[in-house]
C-alpha cells in the first residue's frame, strides 16, 4: 500500500489530497498542530470514518515551527510521498505577520527538505507555490519560464520555497516537485479569504441573518479554478518519472465584481442592494493580472472540468445548508478582516 504523508491536513488542500489518495488505496497521514485540535471540519469525515481512522487515516501531533517533532514523524511514518499544504498562505495576513509567514512559508520548507536528505532521498516531496510570485508581470499570460517579481511577503516565502525545492532536485537528486498554483477555491475555503467571505455572506443576506457585505477592490480580476482539481493535479505530478515545476491555472479571469454578482444571482438577489466598499480591504499592494499558461500541464493530462459558474453556484449552495443548520450571529472578524 502506498503511504503519503501530507503536512497541513486540515486546511482545504490537505483535506482533498486526503480524499483523493484515499480514494486511491493509499494509507494516509496527516500532520496536525495544537491550534488546528478544534478546527478538524474539512476531515471531520474522515475522523469519524471507523473503516478509515487509524486504520489508513492516521493523524500525527506537530509543528512546522519544531523541526523535531517533523523529523520524528517522517522517521516514524516512512512515507513515499509528502504534501506540504502547511504554510501561511493568506497575503493580507502576511503584511502583519512578516516574521511568522517567513518562517512557516520558506524557512519551514527548507527544513522539511534537509530532513528528507537525511532521511531518504528517494521520498517524492510535492511543494505548492503561488501565482502571486509572478507580481508585477509584463505578459497576459505566465508559464514556468516567467520571471518572478513577487509583490508581498507570501509571494517572497514562496518564491524562497520554490528556489529551495528546485535546488534539492538539483543538488542531491531530489524527486522534489513545484506547482505554481493560482487561486483555487472550494466550499472548504475560510471565510479569511475573499470568496468564501461573498459566499458566506450572501447566504446569510438570503437568509436574513446578514444586512450587507463589505469588500476592497471589485476590479481586481482572478484566475479561479476548483480546488479538488488542483490536487488532483498535484498527485499527478508526483507520479511522473522524472520531477519538474508546473503552472496550474484555469487561463481564464473573472472580477471580483463578476464573483459577487454571480453569487447573488444564485439566490435571486442583486448584488448592488447589498454590497459597499471600504479602502480597509485593500491590499498595500497589487500584482498584474495574472493568468495562467497550463500548456505544460496538459502534457500529463491537466484541463480544469469545473467552470467558474458552477464554482460559485456550489460554494453558495454549501454555504446556504451550512447556515440553515447554524443558528447565532455572523463572526465580524472573519467576515470583515479578510480581503
Amino acid at each position: 500500500m502506498d503511504r503519503a504523508l501530507i503536512l497541513g491536513v486540515t486546511g482545504q488542500d490537505g483535506s482533498y489530497l486526503a480524499d483523493i489518495l484515499l480514494a486511491k488505496g493509499y494509507e494516509v497521514h496527516g500532520l496536525i498542530r495544537k491550534s488546528a485540535t478544534g478546527n478538524t471540519s474539512n476531515i471531520r469525515h474522515l475522523i469519524d470514518d471507523a473503516s478509515l481512522f487509524n486504520k489508513r487515516f492516521f493523524l500525527h501531533r506537530g509543528d512546522m515551527v519544531d523541526p523535531t517533532s517533523i523529523y520524528r514523524i517522517i522517521s516514524e511514518v516512512k512515507p513515499g510521498e509528502i504534501y506540504n499544504e502547511a504554510d501561511q498562505d493568506h497575503v493580507r495576513w502576511s503584511y502583519d505577520m512578516v516574521g511568522y509567514s517567513s518562517d512557516i512559508t520558506s524557512s519551514a520548507v527548507a527544513r522539511v527538505l534537509e530532513i528528507i536528505r537525511q532521511l531518504d532521498v528517494g521520498i517524492r516531496y510535492f511543494q505548492p507555490c503561488t501565482s502571486n510570485m509572478f507580481g508585477l508581470a509584463d505578459s497576459e499570460y505566465q508559464n514556468e519560464e516567467t520571471p518572478f517579481n513577487p509583490n508581498s511577503p507570501y509571494a517572497v516565502a514562496k518564491t524562497f520555497a520554490y528556489y529551495m525545492t528546485r535546488y534539492c532536485r538539483q543538488a542531491f537528486g531530489m524527486h522534489a516537485s513545484c506547482a505554481i498554483l493560482y487561486n483555487h477555491e472550494s466550499p472548504r475555503r475560510t471565510p479569511e479569504y475573499v470568496t468564501r467571505k461573498i459566499t458566506q455572506s450572501v447566504a446569510r443576506i438570503a437568509l436574513g441573518k446578514q444586512d450587507q457585505l463589505v469588500l476592497g477592490d471589485l476590479s481586481a480580476c482572478i484566475d479561479w479554478g476548483y480546488a479538488p482539481e488542483y490536487m488532483e493535479a498535484a498527485w499527478t505530478m508526483l507520479q511522473q518519472e522524472e520531477p519538474d515545476d508546473y503552472v496550474i491555472a484555469t487561463g481564464k479571469t473573472h472580477s471580483v465584481e463578476e464573483f459577487v454578482d454571480a453569487a447573488f444571482s444564485v439566490v435571486g438577489l442583486t448584488s448592488s442592494d447589498y454590497v459597499q466598499t471600504s479602502r480597509e480591504f485593500v491590499r498595500s499592494t497589487k500584482t498584474s493580472t495574472l493568468k495562467g499558461d497550463i500548456s505544460k500541464a496538459r502534457g500529463f493530462g491537466f484541463e480544469p472540468k469545473v467552470g467558474y459558474s458552477q464554482l460559485v453556484k456550489l460554494m453558495v449552495e454549501a454555504d446556504l445548508e451550512r447556515e440553515e443548520n447554524t443558528s447565532g450571529g455572523v463572526d465580524s472578524v472573519s467576515l470583515q478582516k479578510s480581503q
